[in-house]
């Protein structure tokens, strides 16, 4: 019996498909694979459907130490490793930490502290080490647009991206004043297993991002932000009422908000309402997730059908404001 409609193998015939395809060959290779390959569907039907996903795999098979190369080799290993890496699958979870990301929040950033007249104050939801947690230090190279950088420069190269519509780039960086994290199992930038696994979850043709992994990790070292353990649906407040006084505060996350389940998702969705509405103190919300991930929030862009092109969308405060590459790589105004 072929596994081919099972949820597991049309999950993994997705992410080749959508995700992988013209991004990444060897993951479109080994996804499209395994979609077809009932023997190794039926190992990862044995773990919870919440630890099946392709990126959670794919990151395991590579921390154990996979070579990359064809299917047939890939799947040998698999089959010969599948202890160790479940155990992994098990333990770990998806914490992609990718400096590039900033490259779509700064425009927003740098708006939301002119128009408030302050610096900023950050916390990141799902922080993973917290290298998204430093937009003022990385350098910057928009297509077209303007070539920022901090004074005294950035150890990270340039983060490239690519514009298209009416993007409102800043001419220069935005102050941050305090930068804070939340994460269920935060990692440190300080420990090898934690940074060898940051970077198995790197996609193997993009060596210019595990190089600016690495180069970002420095950063986090030098000058470590405050990363808290814990839900995001209870840290998230007190993190607030901790942000000094005399800056914004902007909670922001990208590629999050997928591994909560709907009353996650609605309860996060109304805590932040709430907190943008509340006119003691301001504070902003920038969410930078796939399609559909904020249905029932006024503004935000839900599926389209037809539309299913890999992109995420940037959302301020709820209402959507931009398209782009999930991991920074090209933002396109609404």
């Amino acid at each position: 019996m072929s596994g081919t409609g099972t949820a597991t193998s049309v999950r993994y015939r997705r992410f080749a498909e959508v995700d992988a395809r013209g991004y990444s060959p060897q993951y479109d290779e080994w996804c499209t694979g395994v979609s077809d390959d009932d023997e190794l569907l039926a190992l990862l039907d044995t773990l919870p459907p919440a630890r099946r996903q392709p990126v959670l795999f794919l990151g395991a098979v590579r921390f154990v130490g996979a070579p990359l190369g064809g299917y047939g080799a890939f799947r040998a290993f698999v089959v010969e490793h599948w202890q160790d890496i479940r155990h992994v699958m098990e333990t770990r979870t998806t914490q992609t930490n990718e400096a590039g990301r900033c490259a779509v929040l700064l425009p927003s950033l740098a708006a939301i502290s002119a128009r408030e007249g302050r610096p900023l104050a950050l916390i990141e939801v799902g922080a993973s080490a917290g290298a998204c947690l430093y937009p003022d230090r990385y350098a910057y190279a928009y297509s077209p647009g303007p070539s920022l950088e901090p004074e005294g420069g950035s150890p990270v190269p340039p983060l490239a991206c690519s514009v298209a519509g009416d993007v409102p780039l800043p001419a220069a960086l935005p102050p941050v004043a305090w930068r804070a994290g939340i994460d269920l199992n935060p990692l440190d930038a300080r420990d090898d297993d934690d940074v060898r696994w940051l970077e198995a979850l790197v996609w193997p043709e993009h060596t210019f991002r595990a190089e600016r992994l690495r180069a970002a990790l420095g950063v986090v070292r030098a000058d470590p932000p405050l990363l808290v353990r814990g839900d995001l649906n209870e840290q998230v407040v007190p993190l607030v009422h901790r942000a000094p006084s005399d800056a914004v505060v902007v909670v922001f996350h990208s590629a999050v908000l997928a591994y909560l389940d709907a009353d996650g998702r609605r309860r996060f969705r109304d805590t932040m309402l709430r907190l943008v509405s509340d006119r003691g103190r301001p504070v902003h919300w920038l969410s930078h997730e796939g399609y559909g991930t904020l249905d029932g929030v006024p503004g935000a862009m839900e599926k389209v059908p037809g539309e299913e092109d890999g992109r995420f969308v940037l959302q301020h405060n709820g209402r959507s404001v931009a398209r782009t590459g999930p991991h920074g790589q090209s933002i396109e105004w609404l």
